[in-house]
């Protein structure tokens, strides 16, 4: 299965006026970086978002919220959000703006 494409434009749509961020495909599916670090992405009909490893076991506990394990080994500090985690744009757009506010503490991956 593809990666959903309208969950894919809705983050686009989020992430657009923001600098910085550039689209990948990665994983079967497609993630969206900042400053070359992985930020959130599409993996079939779910979101993942990179949450950091003090906010993961916090995020693990909210409703249609998993491991994001797509290899067979769960990666820490990153979490999948299942369809009805995303419906609204506003749940969408509280995980993307996390997301981000992690991720921008991280450093800039060299090129």
């Amino acid at each position: 299965m593809a990666h959903s494409e309208s969950l894919a434009q809705r983050v686009r749509d989020l992430l657009g006026p923001r600098q910085n961020i550039v689209e990948r495909k990665m994983f079967g599916g497609i993630g969206f970086l900042l400053h070359g670090n992985m930020l959130v992405g599409v993996w079939k009909t779910s979101l993942i978002a990179r949450v950091g490893a003090e906010a993961y076991d916090v995020a693990l506990k909210r409703s249609h919220v998993s491991e994001f394990d797509v290899t067979g080994r769960p990666m820490k500090g990153w979490v999948m959000i299942g369809t009805e985690g995303v419906e609204s744009n506003l749940q969408l757009e509280e995980w993307v703006t996390s997301s981000h506010q992690f991720v921008s503490t991280l450093p800039r991956k060299q090129r």
